[in-house]
């Protein structure tokens, strides 16, 4: 029989307000699509509505730009209210350009903008920021569906990465929950028998990138996918077994 994978975009969820119950509002999209969440489902929620039910929306109306931010704005030519909402979740920046700002975000990523945007908001001066932790968001939906549902189910938050030297973003994780992020074929042995000695696949974001063929990025309004038909090993770890330090990161000062 041939391996099949599922991917279902829910399509019914509403614009996602501060406050909303993310858990409630999927299974009511469930009910409404006849959709049901079956032991062993993966649900994939993107980060913007994660953010918008976490009140991270921010208006540049309303931010006075720091001395910092002055000084990056004047030197990159961009907004300095835009450049102090991103420092405002910025560890590190790591290169300022007037495409944007490149930083080491507060939940330890590297990327444009610390994550901040105004797609899928409205207004030309409004910005959602991520989730301040969003593993700990993961665990908030998760165990929020299985007080309704009972079923062991995994959840994972997603982002749009841009990645160096090629051209393009895709989907990856930014959180998860419940769900083991790696699927490990070191000193295992390929098709001729040769030992496997780095193969350590991170299926989170596998799993981030498929759906985002599901949940698009622009009109789709499809913020929650749930994925069906695939093995996976119950975990209790966060985004902290996934990034490297910067000791590790055989990248730092390549670039």
């Amino acid at each position: 029989m041939a391996k099949t994978l599922t991917i279902i975009g829910l399509q019914t969820i509403p614009i996602v307000k501060e406050g909303d119950d993310i858990p409630a509002l999927i299974i009511e999209a469930c009910k409404r699509e006849s959709v049901s969440i079956e032991d062993g489902d993966i649900i994939v929620v993107t980060q913007k509505i994660v953010s918008k039910a976490e009140g991270r929306v921010y208006d540049l109306e309303n931010i006075v730009p720091s001395k910092k931010a002055l000084e990056l704005g004047e030197a990159t030519q961009r907004d300095p209210r835009l450049i102090e909402l991103v420092l405002s979740d910025t560890v590190e920046v790591v290169k300022a350009t007037p495409e944007g700002l490149i930083v080491r975000n507060i939940q330890g990523n590297i990327c444009l903008n610390a994550g901040a945007d105004r797609s899928n908001v409205p207004g030309e001066t409004i910005y959602s920021l991520l989730p301040v932790n969003p593993d700990e968001s993961s665990k908030i939906i998760r165990k929020g569906l299985q007080k309704i549902i009972n079923k062991r189910i995994a959840v994972i938050i997603t982002d749009t990465y841009s990645r160096p030297f090629r051209r393009g973003q895709v989907d990856l994780a930014i959180g998860f929950s419940g769900i083991f992020p790696f699927r490990d074929y070191r000193h295992t042995g390929d098709l001729y028998g040769k030992e496997l000695r780095v193969k350590n696949t991170t299926i989170i974001d596998e799993i981030a990138s498929v759906t985002e063929l599901v949940i698009g990025q622009s009109t789709e309004a499809i913020p929650v996918s749930i994925v069906k038909n695939l093995t996976w090993v119950d975990g209790d770890v966060g985004m902290s077994e996934i990034l490297l330090s910067q000791d590790e990161d055989l990248f730092k000062g390549a670039l």
